[in-house]
């Protein structure tokens, strides 16, 4: 499956969860798919999305979901250790599995090597969904599963012909905060 594909099959199916995403191409995917407020498109920073995630699920009661490139995780892998450590119950990670660096050139990763799932089942995440097949995607049970879970969707290498965000880095975070704040 296509990423952009996987991550409009995963929105469709979301409500009001707070959305970081990470930095590139799929913060561009996802933009190009549907806009809000609550989605925090990373335009730097690569690797940080799983970090701004924990972060925002440790002080938030609402859902915070992650959607995180392979390549990016693999760049601050200690994240995960960290997720799993402080266990946000409102916290989701989606780990998109392509086995390259995407917006960079699409150099393999070692996830090539090294099965995601398995990392984070070793690491003693126990509430882990894998996604091989777009019609396999459903967020409704995991959703309703108390944090942190991590879905590894498997997609393939290649970008989708997405414009640029056309939001200033100054507009995104404003936004953001906004929704944020309103809530509490």
């Amino acid at each position: 499956m296509e990423r952009i594909e996987a991550i409009k099959t995963i929105i469709e199916q979301l409500d009001d969860e707070l959305i970081i995403c990470n930095l590139g191409f799929p913060s561009r995917e996802l933009y190009s798919i549907k806009d809000s407020p609550r989605h925090f498109y990373m335009l730097g920073s690569m690797g940080m999305a799983s970090s701004i995630g924990l972060g925002l699920a440790l002080t938030q009661k609402r859902k915070v979901v992650v959607f995180e490139g392979d390549g990016s995780l693999l760049m601050n892998l200690g994240s995960l250790v960290t997720i799993y450590s402080q266990s946000p119950k409102n916290l989701i990670l989606i780990i998109l599995d392509n086995g390259c660096y995407a917006t960079t050139g699409s150099q393999c990763t070692y996830a090539l090597k090294v099965d995601l799932s398995e990392l984070a089942k070793g690491i003693g995440f126990k509430k882990i969904f894998k996604f091989e097949k777009l019609h396999e995607i459903n967020m409704r049970p995991i959703l309703e599963e108390d944090g942190p879970v991590i879905v590894h969707v498997k997609v393939e290498p290649g970008n989708a012909d997405v414009p640029v965000i056309d939001l200033s880095p100054e507009e995104i975070i404003s936004r953001f905060m906004n929704i944020i704040f309103s809530d509490k």
